[in-house]
């Protein structure tokens, strides 16, 4: 838990300060991003949201240099962003700490009617917010809609939470003394956070900290920046006082030296990562140094399970929610699709009818798109790699199976049968739409290639049978369990994984507890 000194008599000994002519240059006019329009037409994106240099302190924040952001159907520039490296970081950090010292006194019923606040902008301004997510991550507008709801739904849900930090009293066996426990914020948060949700996923720890009384540094996806530069905008809005909320865009060539800092850095007493798991060990490396507490939503591998007994039309329809939201872009997508012998040739028909009927690729600005393009040329590539490995070794391409004539980044849905565990769609996490099934007999077999997995994020099943469905929920290795549905994720609940899929639980009533120290005090002499 951090302690708050002035940082001017003593911090500056150990942490010497960045020239502040050198790197943060203030901007007073407030720049916003110049948005080019799309060859199908303009995007039409608000500029009072859009905003180019880092947010530090309560204000706008230049650096040496910037870094394109583009669009991922077009390969358009969208903007220049300040491009923020290792003294912007530093900066950003003793901000965050000087805010603490006053922030953590804040009342818990202060701290939520202002997340409240931010709540409401949100809520005012979702449809602005929603076409940013589409314009840098090329997700449909439909789901950035939803993404929108989801995102601001977390700062209403902790806005909430914030006056529910509850502590004990403990009698011990000595009759004059009492044990009080306390909770109490941790300090700095720095935020690291993926360009699949790139507003969601930052509400939903930010949200948490700041209900606990904690300030944070974010670092958003070099991808998608504009979103959480635009959450940014609606704190300041929202009355956020400087310091509490801070934001340090940077390009992929800054990511490491950046993250290095703020996982190193003796002001941050909490890392919240969502990413790759090969970078989340990193992470956890640095941050194991100074032994600061970590929160891990890392990689998935999630297994859809259908069985005998289950219902063909509702698996199937789960299995399309379930496998090709965000063009197959979200760490609890369905990866490895586990159907029992005797249903399997009927969902397959079914599953490739419903991907041929229902899914329309195209511009996410397009009304009619359902699937958008991939993050960029190496995603694709990869969807590619892992499709021609699986025909290589046997595969059969029930539908698509190639790039889409639409775009460079775009692919066709895909479904592929006779797929077995050699296969890399088997064994890794393909993060695009591809539907891999494989035939299996048992439940037991079933089971044991679902926890095969070193990772154990999200699984899905399909049964009518109550006891199967209690076996199954209990016996899979993943932190969290679709029982005959396609979509799980909610504010309400505890979003998190077990084995390398990470550490911690976000969103929910335990998510706050992620930003609080537990304290004991022990009072005598009664």
């Amino acid at each position: 838990m951090a302690t708050c000194f002035r940082l001017r008599s003593c911090l500056a000994l150990h942490l010497p300060r960045t020239p502040p002519s050198r790197v943060l240059r203030p901007r007073a006019d407030y720049p916003v991003a110049r948005i080019r329009g799309y060859a199908r037409g303009p995007a039409r994106l608000s500029s009072a949201l859009l905003r180019t240099d880092g947010f530090v302190g309560g204000s706008w924040l230049s650096a040496a240099a910037t870094f394109p952001v583009h669009d991922p159907a077009s390969g358009a520039e969208l903007g220049l962003v300040a491009d923020c490296g290792v003294p912007e970081a530093r900066a950003a950090v003793r901000a965050a700490y000087e805010a603490f010292c006053s922030w953590r006194g804040v009342s818990a019923k202060e701290r939520s009617s202002l997340l409240r606040k931010w709540y409401n902008l949100m809520i005012q301004n979702k449809d602005d917010l929603a076409k940013i997510i589409t314009a840098e991550s090329g997700k449909p507008l439909q789901e950035a809609q939803g993404e929108i709801l989801y995102s601001a739904n977390f700062l209403e849900w902790f806005s909430e939470e914030a006056r529910r930090i509850y502590g004990d009293i403990i009698y011990t066996p000595a009759k004059e003394k009492r044990g009080l426990v306390l909770k109490q914020p941790l300090g700095v948060a720095a935020v690291i956070t993926p360009w699949n949700f790139p507003s969601a996923m930052i509400t939903r720890k930010v949200g948490a900290a700041l209900a606990a009384g904690c300030t944070v540094v974010v670092k958003p996806a070099e991808d998608t920046p504009f979103s959480a530069l635009a959450l940014a905008a609606l704190a300041d809005q929202a009355g956020i006082p400087p310091g509490v909320y801070n934001v340090i865009p940077c390009s992929q060539k800054k990511a490491k030296e950046v993250g290095e800092a703020l996982c190193t850095d003796p002001l941050v007493s909490k890392i919240s990562f969502t990413g790759s798991t090969a970078t989340g060990k990193v992470l956890l490396h640095h941050a194991a140094n100074s032994v600061k507490r970590v929160s891990m939503e890392l990689g998935g591998h999630a297994p859809f399970i259908v069985f005998d007994s289950a219902n063909v039309d509702q698996a199937v329809a789960g299995a399309m929610a379930s496998k090709f939201r965000n063009s197959g872009q979200t760490c609890v997508c369905s990866n490895r699709f586990l159907v029992q012998r005797g249903i399997h040739d009927s969902f397959v028909k079914k599953f490739a009818e419903a991907i041929k009927t229902n899914l329309h690729v195209g511009n996410g600005f397009e009304e009619r798109t359902t699937q958008g393009p991939l993050i960029n040329e190496k995603a694709v590539e990869k969807v590619e790699k892992h499709v021609s490995d699986a025909i290589s070794k046997g595969a059969t391409v029930v539908t698509g199976g190639k790039r889409h004539q639409v775009g460079k980044n775009f692919f066709e849905p895909t479904l592929l049968s006779n797929v077995t565990q050699d296969m890399l769609c088997s064994q890794e996490e393909t993060f695009g739409p591809v539907a891999p099934v494989i035939k299996f007999d048992t439940e037991e077999e079933a089971v044991a290639i679902a926890n095969v997995a070193d990772v154990g994020l999200a699984g899905y099943f399909y049964s009518q049978d109550p006891a199967q469905i209690w076996r199954v929920a209990e016996r899979l290795e993943v932190g969290m369990v679709g029982v005959n549905e396609g979509l799980i994720s909610s504010v309400e609940c505890p979003f998190g994984g077990v084995k390398q899929s990470g550490l911690g639980r976000e969103g929910s009533k335990y998510g706050i507890d992620e930003y609080l120290e537990l304290k004991y005090v022990c009072f005598g002499g009664l």
